[in-house]
């Protein structure tokens, strides 16, 4: 089936969007800024309460523009005004570096969202060592590993499996979003931690522990799963559309690979 790319603009009043790809704060004056990218749904209208619209366009692709305006209406709640000089420049300069962003993401989806998560679970797992672990030096093999994982299974699966469950899950509101979480996180979530313990104990060369440290750990990193995502993921399948669901999600993520780092490697303990 070949799908027709629709067009969609994003007008951007809060800083949300800097939160989940890492870009920076909100700056003085408020900035409209529109970015062609493609969209997997047909209808799409979504409105996020902090004042990010995403609306869908029939208009050609066009060049990202960047224009001040001033006042507020419905989606803003009433933010706009003030800000000049250096603050201004610099805010156009790091919503030119998420526009970039954004583009390699449209362009890439599958690699881009990989490396994101690659970046996270390689700053997670350095938490929990220096913080949690507190040892003297990194384990850089240890670092090593967890890092691949985020690169070829983490970023990878989770896009396919946020698309599939967007076409599966058809429902509009918060009937749909509802739904969307209890498949993601009562079925998906507690078989991809299994999954992913497994092959982290397989690629550090413990197969044999891969059993013990599941009836160890498993059960207890899906409570912790529930308890960080539950909440977080109702409001992204809500609100986010499908393609940035990845990019919210690792917001999030960060504190879930410290949490899963420390899971990962907590030593067994022999009955």
């Amino acid at each position: 089936m070949t799908m027709t790319a629709n067009l969609v603009a994003l007008t951007r009043t809060t800083p949300f969007l800097y939160r989940f790809v890492g870009v920076g704060s909100c700056f003085g004056k408020p900035i409209r800024h529109s970015i062609t990218i493609p969209a997997h749904s047909p209808s799409y209208a979504l409105n996020f309460s902090n004042g990010i619209v995403f609306r869908q366009l029939r208009l050609s692709p066009k060049a990202v523009s960047d224009d001040g305006f001033n006042g507020g209406d419905g989606n803003n709640h009433g933010r706009g005004g003030g800000g000049k000089g250096d603050d201004s420049n610099g805010g156009e300069n790091n919503w030119s570096f998420l526009s970039w962003y954004l583009d390699l993401l449209a362009k890439y989806p599958v690699l881009i969202k990989a490396l994101t998560s690659a970046i996270l679970t390689l700053i997670g797992d350095v938490i929990c060592q220096l913080v949690i672990d507190q040892v003297p030096c990194l384990d850089l093999k240890r670092t090593f590993l967890f890092t691949l994982l985020g690169l070829v299974l983490v970023g990878p699966t989770l896009h396919f499996w946020y698309l599939y469950l967007s076409k599966l899950v058809t429902f509009p509101g918060a009937s749909g979003a509802f739904m969307s979480l209890l498949l993601d996180q009562f079925l998906f979530s507690p078989l991809f931690i299994g999954v992913f313990l497994s092959a982290l104990m397989t690629l550090e060369g413990r197969p044999s522990q891969v059993i013990p440290k599941l009836q160890q750990e498993w059960f207890s990193s899906v409570l912790a799963n529930w308890q960080l995502w539950v909440p977080f993921q109702f409001l992204n399948f809500r609100f986010v559309p499908q393609q940035f669901q990845v990019l919210a999600a690792n917001v999030i993520a960060l504190v879930w690979n410290v949490i899963l780092s420390f899971k990962a490697h907590k030593e067994i303990l022999q009955k």
